[in-house]
């Protein structure tokens, strides 16, 4: 679940919007890194850096606030508190504390 608090001005593109930007982050925090070799990156295109994938991703929630605050963008806010909040939750499940990413390289699996 994402909050955001203002008017929304098209709820469509707003929740998509916010949708990609969690699935962004997900796939960001388990996966993706740069590989550098000799001063030049490894990956050569998009088949060797492994993004999320439709089918793996999960279902997420979007709840608006509606309010007489100022418009604001809404898909940039949303990627960044996904690894914290999935690192804390992991930390307080079973005490491993997620300290870099990817959290494959932790053993943690999608």
């Amino acid at each position: 679940m994402f909050n955001v608090n203002g008017p929304i001005v098209n709820m469509s593109g707003a929740e998509n919007q916010c949708q990609g930007a969690v699935v962004n982050g997900l796939s960001t925090m388990m996966n993706l890194e740069v590989g550098i070799e000799n001063g030049r990156i490894i990956a050569g295109n998009f088949t060797e850096y492994p993004i999320l994938r439709m089918n793996d991703a999960p279902q997420v929630d979007v709840h608006f606030i509606q309010s007489d605050n100022i418009p604001t963008g809404v898909g940039e806010p949303a990627l960044p508190p996904v690894a914290p909040a999935i690192a804390n939750t992991v930390f307080a499940a079973g005490g491993l504390g997620l300290r870099s990413m990817p959290f494959r390289k932790a053993g943690l699996t999608t």
